[in-house]
């Protein structure tokens, strides 16, 4: 044991260890990236061709990569993305990268996960580090690899070594990348904690060793999990102060100038991304296996998932002031990504909102500067529309879902057509015709009105 120790330990501090990542997704691809930068041999592993043959033309299908940064590092000789895994026989320090999402019963699905440990299980280099960063439930890491491996005759700490380090990933943060957002991790055996920390001080800033897996996994949880809360709290606040008659984005900027005791939260269309959307439902899963339940996260789940119903009664109610029902209705959703400046769809609010337009009998159209098409529930294909204020003029109403910074707000609050404005994006533009979520309506914009903004 202590050979392999110190044989890997002086690999990873000379920049000799081969490096490997499995799921070069918007949380492995920026992962093999930086390790490249920082001077290590890389072996990239995803089962999707495409992306294969992606990453070897220098294109990055990953907003955070430029295609020139994807270039250089192939360049540099010292990346190989490939969908084999024999290649895990070469690899001294693994990085897994794969997606956990949910089953349809709100489970956690651990199964990509359980192939890739499967796929260790037969090639599994000797003293090996593997390090799980895909969310999961508290005790994933020893319950589906460490026990995993020890039913094969493989002792932690001695055969391999074993760490979970949650991923930090925030699409298009242009402030904390990979390298300067700090790493939390937790080590099975004292050794595994050493080893994963010097591994990860070599590309991450700031790493924060944690006693054991359970804590590194429990951490993610409720970073996300306080998000989602906190999230449901403000969308409720939000359907309180449109019953009320009072403008929620308002009351939070005169709450947020309070120097202590309170971070704003703000309202929205619903929740989105791989994270906030998912990872509460982990940690309330395995709360059951202890006979405790939740009741924080069941209920911002709900609000959560109500607002796209929200949604779309607002837009039902705006429409009846001007004499129309959403049946027949000529709907335009502006974003569809589930945050700004992305082309990210997963678990986007907008997806949902675009079906319930449509079971409703709408006629729904959608343009997105970056999300060229999505599949919707029955599998069809979406194009966006282009960008055209003269068609937009046509719809009935225009539903602003996703606050990209390129969209032209002046020009399209100047058509006259009615908006619901989910994000308060149109905030400077006070127009009778220009609604929010948050606010009541007021008044339908008189023929008059039309006429000066026509």
């Amino acid at each position: 044991m202590k050979e392999q120790f110190h044989t890997l330990m002086n690999a990873i501090e000379s920049k000799k260890a081969v490096l490997g990542v499995v799921g070069l997704g918007y949380v492995g691809l920026p992962l093999a990236v930086e390790m490249v930068k920082q001077g290590f041999t890389v072996i990239g592993i995803d089962l999707d061709p495409s992306k294969v043959e992606s990453i070897y033309q220098g294109e990055s299908y990953i907003h955070d990569i430029s295609s020139e940064d994807l270039k250089t590092v192939m360049q540099s000789g010292r990346f190989q993305p490939t969908t084999d895994y024999s290649m895990l026989r070469v690899i001294d320090a693994l990085s897994i990268c794969v997606p956990t999402p949910l089953s349809e019963n709100q489970d956690p699905d651990t199964s990509y996960i359980e192939t890739v440990v499967d796929q260790i299980k037969l090639h599994m280099k000797e003293g090996m580090l593997i390090t799980l960063e895909s969310t999961t439930y508290p005790g994933t890491t020893e319950e589906l690899i460490e026990h995993k491996l020890e039913a094969i005759g493989k002792k932690v700490g001695e055969d391999y070594f074993l760490c979970f380090s949650p991923e930090r990933v925030d699409p298009s943060n242009g402030r904390f990348t990979t390298f300067n957002t700090p790493k939390v991790i937790g080590g099975t055996t004292e050794e595994c904690l050493k080893l994963g920390a010097a591994l990860y001080s070599q590309y991450v800033e700031t790493v924060v060793p944690v006693s054991n897996p359970k804590i590194a996994e429990m951490s993610k949880l409720l970073e996300n999990t306080f998000r989602s809360v906190n999230i449901a709290f403000v969308n409720e606040m939000a359907m309180m102060c449109d019953r009320m008659g009072i403008d929620i984005w308002e009351v939070i900027d005169a709450a947020a100038t309070k120097p202590f005791g309170f971070m704003p939260f703000y309202p929205g269309p619903g929740i989105g991304g791989h994270c906030i959307p998912l990872d509460p439902m982990y940690l309330s899963w395995k709360a059951k296996g202890f006979r405790f339940y939740s009741q924080f996260i069941e209920l911002a789940q709900s609000t959560n998932e109500n607002m796209p119903y929200y949604v779309m009664n607002k837009t039902a109610t705006i429409l009846n002031e001007y004499a129309k029902s959403i049946r027949k209705s000529n709907i335009l959703l502006l974003g569809m990504a589930y945050k700004p400046n992305i082309a990210d769809l997963r678990e986007s609010p907008a997806l949902e909102v675009y079906e319930l337009f449509k079971e409703a009998g709408a006629n729904v159209e959608y343009f997105d500067p970056y999300a060229d098409t999505f599949r919707d529930k029955h599998g069809e294909t979406v194009h966006s529309v282009e960008y055209n204020p003269a068609n937009f003029k046509g719809y009935d109403c225009i539903v602003l879902i996703t606050n990209h910074k390129n969209l032209e707000y002046d020009e399209i609050a100047s058509l006259g057509v009615p908006v619901l404005d989910t994000r308060n994006a149109f905030k400077e533009y006070p127009l009778p015709h220009i609604y929010k979520i948050g606010h009541s309506v007021q008044h339908p914009v008189t023929s008059q009105e039309e006429a000066v903004f026509a």
